[in-house]
């Protein structure tokens, strides 16, 4: 068994999320989905939709329609469904979450009770071709967010059993069609076990995590039940592909056994070559498991989104900056026009001041050029006295 410090595991776990080396760049943003395995969706956009965020964390300056294009494709490259949560997921991946459609099938119902007539809206897009939500009635009811209409509860039901399929948006909207027309013939044949599915999927995850707990595992795939224990199955047999490892100072492994599992290419590899310096998205998989976060990064995180704003100690949407391997600090941005504003800029406790400034400077102007703004300001920073400083563009 391969004993990992803390310090190891970390940066094996940047690698495999392709934050070190500049061939983590190769193949740009569909390579790079390949290698995540999932990218989750998420509706809030401030600088840029999460899912643009991830691509742009890895790949610098990629240009946004060119993210829209890798994801969502004609013929697909990918297709939305639950992983971790709501993601764009690789097409080839299609059989791998039979297990999932089954399992919702199976249940007859999903957050709301499935309409009597979801028959009727399945042949209407089959005779009728893909629709939107607006096309079959509209999203909502007229009430809250989740005051769904049987139209758009009858859409995300077909969807979940694998009867429809969104492949494509059209803004921000998805665009729901027939499995059968949207999916390869020869992925939509596949019906894999649900065993199969689960083993090929925990390698997935392995992959893309670097090096992973069994939490960690089960978190990215969100698997309870019978579907965890077949992971653990997968894990222990060695059918994953993944290796155990030790690694220091993490808890340890259940039963007495690894408190940890690795790619063994990666464990391989030769680990060299520059750290990104980047923003990074709440919902980037990177930091996605808070608990994971605090143990890769000792840096403590809770996204502030839902907090009733009296009560945010760093702001709405949090960043945290990747600066050297680390994450060094936090900034809430915003856009107003064309400067990027860094509502409240915090640094970690105990990081180098001088560097921690260039470095979180490098990121501010960055992801304004990014998103198209030519000035920077810094509304509140901690230490105080830093404001100017990182508002400043670097030479």
């Amino acid at each position: 068994m391969t004993d990992l410090t803390a310090a190891e595991a970390r940066r094996l776990v940047l690698r495999a999320q392709g934050f070190v080396g500049a061939d983590a760049r190769k193949g740009g943003v569909a390579a790079m989905l390949r290698r995540l395995g999932a990218v989750q969706l998420d509706t809030v956009s401030v600088l840029a939709r999460s899912h643009e965020l991830v691509a742009y964390a890895r790949l610098g300056a990629v240009g946004r329609r060119a993210v829209e294009r890798a994801y969502w494709h004609d013929p697909a490259r990918s297709f939305e469904y639950w992983c971790h949560a709501a993601c764009i997921l690789p097409i080839e991946h299609w059989p791998l979450y039979g297990f999932r459609r089954r399992g919702f099938r199976a249940r007859g119902l999903r957050w709301h009770t499935v309409p009597p007539d979801v028959d009727k809206l399945l042949e209407r897009v089959r005779q009728s071709g893909p629709v939107t939500t607006s096309d079959v009635g509209g999203a909502r009811n007229g009430g809250p967010w989740w005051d769904w209409s049987d139209s758009k509860i009858g859409l995300e039901w077909l969807l979940d059993i694998g009867e429809l399929v969104c492949t494509r948006r059209v803004g921000w909207r998805r665009v729901y069609d027939l499995a059968e027309r949207a999916v390869p013939a020869e992925l939509l044949g596949q019906d894999l076990p649900d065993e199969e599915c689960i083993r090929r999927l925990a390698g997935v995850a392995g992959r893309s995590l670097g090096v992973a707990t069994r939490g960690d595992l089960v978190d990215f795939l969100r698997v309870r039940n019978q579907h965890a224990a077949m992971l653990d199955e997968a894990l222990l047999s060695g059918g994953s592909g993944l290796v155990p490892v030790t690694v220091a100072g993490w808890p340890p492994g259940r039963k007495g056994g690894p408190n940890a599992w690795a790619d063994p290419a990666l464990l391989a590899s030769d680990v060299r070559g520059r750290h990104r310096t980047t923003l990074v998205s709440p919902f980037d998989s990177l930091i996605w498991h808070r608990g994971r976060t605090e143990r890769v990064f000792g840096f403590t995180y809770t996204l502030e989104l839902y907090v009733p704003k009296a009560k945010r100690v760093h702001g709405y949407f949090t960043m945290p900056v990747l600066a050297g391997g680390r994450l060094i600090g936090r900034v809430d941005p915003a856009r107003e026009g064309s400067t990027l504003v860094a509502r409240q800029v915090h640094l970690e406790p105990g990081v180098d001041g001088r560097k921690a400034v260039e470095a979180v400077r490098e990121a501010l102007w960055s992801a304004a050029a990014w998103v198209g703004c030519d000035s920077v300001r810094v509304e509140r920073s901690d230490p105080p006295h830093l404001a100017a400083e990182l508002a400043r563009e670097p030479a």
